[in-house]
């Protein structure tokens, strides 16, 4: 059979395609976004697990939406108003693609930062949207470009990661989440608040999400792989329940719902009594493992690499000096490090700057310091 127009025009995801090469024997992983296994709460996830064969209830088919149990705690965690609903989803990344089938249609302008996550890239390229690309500062999108975009333009939506954004850890000012909320409404543009990092904040005060500002404008996108587990594959979508519906009758056709039994683990683990530890645990783990690559990267690599702090998630942003970044990358793996490129996680290459998004969370300080000793030769090598 002959592939789809939509679908002969998207690459690859270059984050999975690396994952094999950059588990291989002797390669330290800076690549992708994953948490310590060490660190999933699988103790506090036991009991329930053993009993869930005494819950045959579960393993029959339910509700799209979700496991109601679940769905209300959600509503009651998240104080969702009496006009919202939401939808349980086989991670946040099918969340994001139920959004994208439901609301935009080919040649639709929508929005997003540059550089901006890979796999939104990919999923609005599948429905053939036609891309407008903002400019990122340090405290969150250029507020100037996405007023002029906005006003010229016909936008359907804006997709973004104000919590310490994927790929450059960014995260977005109190000011900056209050403009961004209030352009949306006064233009008509719906907001998709992609949120998966929110709870791995270790430095400084939690700040409200843009959605708060523009509830009924928005739609929130939440995850589970990085509080829990990868492997339960669920997240969440939030939003008023005329823009939820539409995602329950795409997913009906996708998918029928998420495992069920997962949900009802899920369930468990979020109200066990030790889940908040839990939560502390990783915060901690997390900003000891950031500093420890921030020490090593302020004493070995050349001052013309640069980054911008972050007060949690699990990426930084390092800036290099001019130099062919996917060339760079492929050597270091051949070093013995796995590395992303920037180009990966821009829509026009022509406007790639030269950087590396390095994981700091799935790599213990001692292989932090050895990666970034490789590191240090590879850019020697390519940056001259």
């Amino acid at each position: 059979m002959k592939l789809a127009k939509s679908l002969q025009e998207i690459q690859p995801s270059y984050i999975r395609e690396i994952l094999d090469a950059a588990s291989a024997p002797g390669v330290i992983s800076l690549a992708g976004g994953l948490p310590d296994a060490a660190t999933f709460p699988l103790p506090l996830m036991a009991k329930s697990l053993t009993d869930l064969p005494n819950r045959t209830q579960l393993f029959q088919y339910g509700n799209t939406a979700g496991y109601t149990p679940l769905l209300e705690h959600f509503r009651t965690y998240y104080q969702l108003p009496a006009s919202h609903d939401s939808i349980i989803c086989t991670g946040s990344q099918q969340g994001l693609d139920l959004i994208a089938r439901s609301f935009i249609n080919p040649g639709d302008n929508i929005v997003m930062e540059a550089p901006s996550y890979l796999g939104a890239i990919q999923v609005f390229g599948l429905v053939q949207a036609n891309i407008e690309s903002i400019s990122q500062r340090a405290d969150g999108p250029d507020l100037e470009q996405l007023e002029a975009c906005f006003a010229t333009k016909d936008i359907t939506l804006f997709y973004a990661v104000p919590d310490f954004h994927n790929p450059t850890g960014v995260c977005w000012s109190l000011q900056v989440r209050q403009k961004v909320a209030q352009l949306c409404q006064q233009y008509n543009v719906a907001f998709i608040e992609d949120v998966p990092y929110r709870e791995l904040r270790f430095k400084g005060e939690f700040l409200p999400l843009v959605s708060s500002f523009c509830p009924d404008n928005s739609l929130v996108l939440r995850s589970f792989s990085k509080i829990a587990t990868p492997g339960i594959r669920l997240g969440l979508v939030t939003g008023r329940s005329d823009w939820v519906a539409p995602l329950n009758k795409v997913k009906q056709a996708a998918d029928l719902h998420s495992s069920i039994p997962m949900q009802a683990v899920l369930l468990d683990l979020l109200q066990h009594d030790g889940f908040e530890q839990h939560l502390e645990v990783l915060r901690g783990l997390y900003s000891e493992r950031y500093q420890a690559l921030l020490d090593n990267i302020a004493l070995k690599l050349p001052a013309a690499c640069t980054l911008n702090p972050v007060n949690g998630g699990m990426f930084i942003w390092l800036s290099l000096p001019d130099c062919d970044v996917d060339a760079l990358a492929q050597t270091a793996l051949e070093h013995g490090v796995a590395v992303v490129p920037s180009s990966v996680f821009y829509q026009q290459r022509e406007n790639v700057k030269p950087a590396l998004r390095l994981n700091f969370t799935n790599a213990n300080a001692e292989q932090l310091s050895e990666a970034i000793d490789r590191l240090t030769k590879v850019i020697n090598i390519h940056c001259k």
